[in-house]
């Protein structure tokens, strides 16, 4: 279990203290970090951190994403940056940065091939996530917002272990929001000592273009009572839409102003339980 969350320099230690796991670049300075996590795949995780990224960056932040799905990254895709690479620099990795100024890290932009698989084992991907933290010139940042993979696997433990995160965002969607796939995710969060923003529920319905009406796929269950009981808050909504589901081939300027229109809401309620 972790027990460093709850220091009040943890961001800015360079050295572990006994019994914490978290080892910090001193020549980084970031402020906040945002861990953003699943149950499993195919729930729009990757899409929810790119959404909070960029809207970070509408209000002025500075901010930066580590992509620590080593076998599956797609945030470059998601931020435009499908042929970029990243360079070593005074014996510190670059993370590249996007036309809006959001500094990015993912194994992708490693590598000379996107298509090449990563068939690495758990200890490995898990000492790359490391290094994603501590030799990135990440500089100073008000966010990081850390895209980890599905799972309750080594990285998500990694992750939780070795960086400081601040909060962590749930992303679920309707037809297993109330299951032990989303519970799973939650109580390994508290077992770590994570403070637990709140869950985005995506693809949650579909709007009508003619009337507005909201019609939902999943009838679901009982989502108050489950919410109730895992002390979690639902941070919003998101429907299934053309400009969300385009980002990764469009980008997320081509829809900004209707995307920001979307997420605004829960944009705020991260930020304020962050802050």
């Amino acid at each position: 279990m972790s027990k460093c969350n709850s220091c009040p320099s943890k961001n800015n230690c360079s050295k572990p203290q006994e019994g914490c796991g978290i080892e910090n670049n001193p020549l980084n300075n970031v402020n906040r970090v945002i861990g953003v996590m699943s149950g499993k795949g195919g729930v729009g995780k990757s899409t929810i951190s790119t959404l909070i990224a960029e809207g970070l960056r509408s209000q002025g932040y500075k901010v930066g994403i580590m992509d620590s799905d080593i076998t599956g990254p797609s945030i470059p895709r998601l931020l435009g940056l499908k042929d970029a690479h990243a360079v070593s620099k005074d014996g510190l990795i670059q993370p590249v940065l996007t036309e809006s100024g959001i500094k990015v890290m993912s194994f992708n932009l490693l590598m000379e091939d996107e298509n090449q698989p990563v068939i690495w084992r758990g200890p490995i991907v898990s000492s790359a996530v490391k290094q994603f933290w501590t030799d990135v010139y990440w500089g100073d940042l008000d966010y990081l917002v850390i895209d980890m993979p599905p799972g309750t696997g080594d990285v998500a433990l990694t992750v939780m272990d070795s960086i400081p995160i601040n909060g962590l965002v749930m992303v679920s969607v309707p037809q297993d929001m109330v299951s032990m796939i989303v519970a799973k995710a939650v109580n390994m969060a508290k077992k770590m000592d994570v403070d637990i923003v709140g869950v985005v529920q995506n693809m949650s319905y579909i709007q009508c273009p003619n009337c507005d009406e909201k019609i939902r796929m999943y009838d679901g269950e009982n989502i108050e009572e489950f919410l109730k009981d895992l002390d979690l808050e639902l941070l919003g909504e998101l429907p299934m839409t053309k400009e969300i589901s385009n980002i990764s081939f469009k980008g997320y300027d081509d829809s900004k102003e209707s995307i920001e229109k979307l997420f605004d809401t829960i944009l705020k309620k991260i930020i304020a339980s962050i802050d």
